[in-house]
């Protein structure tokens, strides 16, 4: 086991003021090949998905290595990091916390051993029990070493293990007592596990690399860079392992309703990732010419928010017959950084990021279009700088529908509290982000521009397809508002471990504690 120490101070930042996933995971089984150069560059295709920190675990057959540290992931590893992992098998991690702290100990892969062998596991998602789980399995003398809900599964899937003998045994008792959503990625010495909550709320697929290599991946993007052919996605409830045996699925927990995250459409896959044959720019090009149905506006120019607002800037452009122009540039090296701007520099805010272009906006009215508004302050900022350029008009059109309600299951949108749609009216939200007009995308229009399915629109409507705790939201809501849960916890979730370990000894089948499985 190999664990690399991180040089200097815990190194935080200020937070942003945007939507942010908790991360992207990665996994590839490719004997032969260079496993641990392949992960690193499918994390770099990856990276939108979380700046915090970065990893890599490799399996080379007798020992799992994992380096991972903070910062991204040209910052965490070298051409020596990863020359010094040789392995047949191989999964990665790009983070942006959301359950837990932002210190090194909650970067990821985690690590945990049952009995002899090493785990390392990836998680993208959040875990809505993870804090009575964490209690139990502390009570019962299992230790921690941070307070991510991440390393509560993979101390989880040891409990299990240890008393099933068997890893995917282990991981399945262990699915049925998550409640929450959660892509992950498992790889131990030989092997290659990928296993997706009930509902599929986060994003996982599988891909063909030649006649003897699979990739899984958080999006698609991640399997062209790494040469795979995109096969099918990870089925809620299913765990997949490959192995020399060849590649085996199974049920690791019943499937529930399906829900999946309506947001990936809107902002967090890369523009040039898939979803049922159809890329995320074609959806948001599309809504952002529906959004030009629905919120019509006479102008001279449509500009966007770069880069993710473009797609549909396009669309709201070419459907009302206004041009679309470039009237802001993104400063593309501003990224995740540990050194602190000065109080001076931090009030002015989006300037870090973005300016205006004067001669393209002096004179004209505007409408600019964003993939969400989400806390109001972001654009409000945009705005003025608009204006100081010398546009006569700005109208402000989001190609999502409203923010009212927190999400619980990977994306960090905070509080209610600061969600501006969840205490001001439409004009109170044109009033307070100083534009000339406001106008957001109807949720039966997203609806339409996306390929047909079951999604989770908690985010939008409140009604949330996993049942979330009180313990884990009283805080979180303005008075007046109560969660709509549309399904409840699952029975194994509300039992305390000792209980769950009785009501499942029944179905597992006693293994050798060293097979290979």
């Amino acid at each position: 086991m190999g664990v690399v120490v991180p040089q200097g101070d815990d190194l935080r930042e200020e937070p942003c003021e945007g939507l942010h996933e908790e991360c992207g995971v990665f996994g590839v089984w490719a004997p032969g090949r260079d496993v641990a150069r392949m992960t690193y560059f499918a994390l770099r295709a990856l990276q939108h998905r979380g700046q915090e920190s970065a990893g890599i675990a490799v399996g080379d057959g007798r020992t799992v290595l994992v380096r991972k540290d903070l910062g991204l992931v040209t910052q965490v590893f070298s051409d020596a990091d990863l020359a010094a992992m040789p392995g047949k098998v191989a999964c990665g991690h790009c983070r942006y916390g959301t359950a837990g702290a932002k210190g090194w100990e909650s970067a990821q892969p985690h690590l945990s051993t049952i009995n002899d062998v090493i785990i390392a596991l990836a998680h993208n998602g959040t875990l809505v029990n993870f804090d009575a789980l964490r209690r139990e399995l502390i009570e019962m003398g299992v230790p921690f070493r941070s307070n991510t809900d991440s390393e509560v599964a993979a101390k989880l899937i040891g409990y299990f293990t240890q008393r099933a003998g068997r890893l995917r045994t282990g991981i399945a008792h262990t699915m049925r007592m998550l409640e929450g959503g959660y892509a992950m990625v498992l790889v131990r010495e030989n092997a290659l596990y990928a296993f997706r909550d009930p509902h599929g709320i986060r994003p996982l697929v599988l891909g063909r690399l030649g006649d003897d290599g699979w990739v899984v991946a958080s999006e698609t993007c991640a399997l062209d860079i790494s040469g795979a052919t995109f096969v099918r996605e990870i089925e809620p409830g299913e765990i997949v392992r490959i192995s020399d045996d060849g590649i085996r699925s199974e049920r690791g927990c019943r499937p529930g309703c399906r829900a999946d995250c309506i947001f990936e459409h809107v902002y967090f896959s890369r523009p040039d990732s898939l979803k049922d044959g159809t890329s995320f720019y074609l959806m948001r090009h599309n809504m952002g010419r529906r959004l030009a149905r629905e919120t019509p506006v006479e102008a001279d120019l449509v500009i966007s928010v770069p880069d993710s607002g473009t797609p549909a800037a396009e669309g709201f452009a070419q459907e009302l017959g206004i041009p679309f122009g470039t009237g802001l540039i993104k400063n593309r090296y501003v990224a995740r950084t540990f050194i602190q701007p000065t109080p001076e520099l931090r009030q002015m805010g989006v300037r870090l990021k973005l300016n205006a272009l004067p001669d393209v906006v002096r004179g004209k009215r505007l409408v600019m279009v964003d993939d969400s508004i989400v806390r109001g302050t972001t654009s409000r900022q945009i705005v003025r700088m608009l204006k100081a350029a010398g546009a006569t008009e700005v109208h402000v059109r989001s190609a999502s529908p409203m923010v009212l309600w927190p999400c619980f299951y990977g994306i960090d949108t905070g509080s209610q509290d600061q969600l501006i749609a969840a205490q001001m009216s439409l004009e109170e939200i044109r009033a307070h982000i100083e534009a000339d007009s406001v106008g957001f995308l109807s949720i039966e229009g997203l609806l339409g521009c996306v390929p047909a399915g079951s999604y989770c629109t908690a985010c939008f409507t409140g009604e949330y397809p996993v049942e979330i705790p009180r313990s884990f939201w009283e805080e979180r809501f303005l008075p007046g508002f109560e969660p709509r849960n549309l399904s409840q916890a699952s029975e194994m979730s509300r039992m305390p471990l000792s209980a769950a370990e009785q009501v499942l000894k029944g179905d597992v089948p006693h293994v050798p504690s060293d097979r290979k499985d």
